[in-house]
């Protein structure tokens, strides 16, 4: 049996006179080695693309994280220098992306700015620099050229009580790593929270009411999917998921 195949969200960056359409190795190898799937770069070509074209042809889709942020404008907020930089072509794609793969019960696994594409894409809001906010900590990435230092685990998060979430993990409390900016306000259309942090910050949500597997996490589990026993657990259940729903497809 060939392995599942998963779509990868892509980012739009403008280097020597070309738009490269480009997803962090990161991402890849966690798909790869944590799902033991094989993932396909999606390039964020909006509207030019045929989603459910795309999607007849694969087992699940990965919602990366990015330095840009979802512009505020999709959720009725004034976009703002400070806020930046913002990438109109990933939003253009990847939220009715995620849209119409929760639709289909296509498997969803969303990470940092793949969650909050997905919290707005199902009629939710987002918190902007959240570092600002009074009551919240800073859940920026320490200022370093050392990629270990960026996404070491720095603090804790409280699992809810009989989610999804436990499922995979357990009940007890455990450490993540956090390197953003935004945080989801409102809730979109049939999230449930699947963990807070200490201050309140939303740290994983899940739809418990899709036709299909869709848990997002605010935290990066794609660093430590090697080494850390969470991050490799979630990259495994997302494998597992991926795989019921191509033997489905396929009528296996």
């Amino acid at each position: 049996m060939t392995k599942p195949l998963v779509l990868v969200t892509a980012d739009v960056k403008a280097v020597d006179g070309y738009n490269w359409h480009a997803a962090v190795s990161t991402y890849l190898q966690a798909v790869l080695k944590g799902s033991d799937a094989i993932p396909m770069i999606l390039p964020s070509l909006g509207p030019d693309l045929d989603l459910d074209a795309a999607l007849d042809q694969v087992d699940g889709v990965l919602a990366t994280g990015s330095r840009s942020n979802v512009n505020p404008q999709l959720y009725g907020r004034e976009p703002t220098e400070e806020n930046g930089p913002y990438d109109p072509d990933r939003d253009a794609t990847t939220m009715p992306l995620l849209k119409r793969a929760v639709e289909r019960g296509v498997p969803v696994f969303a990470i940092c700015r793949g969650m909050q594409e997905l919290n707005v894409a199902l009629g939710g809001t987002l918190l902007t620099e959240i570092q600002a906010i009074e009551g919240r900590k800073d859940h920026r990435a320490p200022v370093s050229e050392h990629q270990e230092e960026r996404f070491r685990i720095a603090h804790p998060v409280e699992v809810t009580a009989g989610g999804s979430l436990e499922k995979v993990l357990g009940a007890e409390p455990f450490e993540v790593n956090s390197l953003h900016r935004q945080a989801l306000g409102d809730l979109g259309n049939g999230l449930t929270i699947e963990a807070l942090a200490e201050d309140g910050t939303i740290e994983a949500v899940s739809l418990t009411d899709s036709p299909g597997y869709v848990l997002a996490t605010q935290w990066h589990p794609e660093y430590w999917v090697t080494t850390d026993g969470p991050s490799k657990r979630l990259f495994a259940a997302f494998g597992e998921a991926v795989r019921a729903y191509r033997e489905k497809r396929l009528g296996l």
